[in-house]
């Protein structure tokens, strides 16, 4: 690794785009609660939708993080970001669902490939922990922004508005990439090996963490609203969850950073997920279900932290690292159209009981990364 440090200006382009090319992770609930009461697509359609977007992004990142070293990251960048916005401002004028289609892959496509080029960038820092640790405090405060506003501009202007924040949010990351930028040093091509057993499982045991993550979040507005919640009061829950995303889990993160192994973190997160999952799809009172509902992307948060550090050191290439947008959406990819399908044919405790199961698999990868 290169242990770069990078200027004020280079630090603040890769932590907003961070912030748009990781936009699911913070928008999945609103993204697709729009879709299906905006625009009329049933659950799994929605999910769908959200799921061309996240495989769109996996192809893409898992393309150009094999490439990252031979590139001009900056060009890619902002060059991806800037297709992202204009394919999410071309699907604020559409309401069919082939057309949505087409432009959620085209900009799925887009970020992927920026993304990587931005996380790759990341991993070449002097500290890749706190450097991801810093994007996850913003990305926090960029939920609490984004949950709060989106939903009053759905009631006031509808559905396009959303692809119209979207196409905004891209476009910001574009122009901060495009005048901020720096590229990292290069490596040469024989200094660059092929990953090894412990970087595979640990990419996968974050992949299936993701996993479970999208396909319990995404419903999470609709699971409130069909408990019987209010809508405001699920609102509500939505902004505390930004609200504690931005307070606690990177910050939490970066203190620890000396204190905690990251490979005994990243076997507890897992376990931590499914047991908020299982209150999050199960419970029928709402102070059972808010508190839940609240932190449950905040361990997501807290435990990738520690992979992408980890992941840092395990490949100092930078490939690993880049890689990372293919690592998280190939499970957010499967994690929505999975969870509509379970919920509309099981109900959405079934969500909860998958989640068991799901954890248990990213916990053996994470223990077998331990060990090989």
């Amino acid at each position: 690794m290169s242990g770069q440090t990078f200027g004020k200006g280079a630090v603040v382009a890769l932590v907003i785009a961070h912030c748009a090319g990781m936009l699911d992770l913070i928008a999945l609930p609103v993204w697709v609660g729009a879709l299906v009461e905006r625009f009329g697509f049933s659950p799994q359609q929605a999910g769908g939708l959200a799921t061309l977007f996240l495989l769109g992004a996996v192809v893409a990142s898992a393309f150009a993080a094999h490439r990252f070293n031979r590139v001009n990251q900056r060009v890619i960048a902002a060059s991806g970001f800037a297709v992202a916005a204009l394919s999410f401002l071309i699907a604020s004028t559409q309401t069919a669902f082939a057309p949505l289609a087409a432009l959620h892959l085209l900009a799925g496509v887009s970020v992927g490939v920026a993304l990587s080029m931005v996380h790759g960038t990341m991993g070449h820092a002097a500290n890749p922990h706190r450097l991801f640790a810093t994007a996850g405090i913003a990305i926090g405060l960029f939920g609490i922004v984004m949950l709060g506003a989106i939903p009053q501009l759905l009631i006031s202007h509808g559905g396009a508005a959303m692809f119209q924040v979207f196409g905004a949010v891209m476009a910001l990351a574009a122009l901060a990439c495009a005048l901020l930028f720096r590229n990292p040093s290069s490596i040469e091509p024989d200094t660059v090996t092929p990953f090894s057993r412990a970087t595979w499982f640990t990419i996968f045991g974050v992949s299936i963490m993701t996993f479970n993550q999208a396909m319990v979040f995404s419903f999470v507005e609709v699971i409130g609203k069909s408990r019987g919640f209010e809508p405001s009061h699920v609102l509500a829950v939505l902004i505390a969850l930004g609200i504690v995303n931005f307070l606690f889990p990177s910050p939490l993160a970066a203190l620890l950073q000396n204190r905690v192994r990251a490979n005994v973190v990243v076997q507890i997160g897992p376990a931590v997920q499914a047991l908020l999952a299982l209150i999050v799809t199960g419970a029928t009172t709402f102070v059972v279900w808010a508190p839940a509902a609240a932190i449950f992307v905040a361990v997501q948060i807290f435990t990738h932290t520690f992979a992408f550090g980890l992941l840092a050191r395990l490949d100092p290439s930078g490939r690993a690292v880049a890689a990372t947008p293919a690592t998280l959406m190939i499970g957010a990819a499967l994690g929505p159209i999975v969870g509509g399908a379970l919920g509309e044919n099981f109900g959405f405790g079934a969500l909860g009981i998958a989640a068991i199961f799901v954890a248990a698999v990213s916990i053996g990868f994470f223990t077998k990364a331990k060990t090989a």
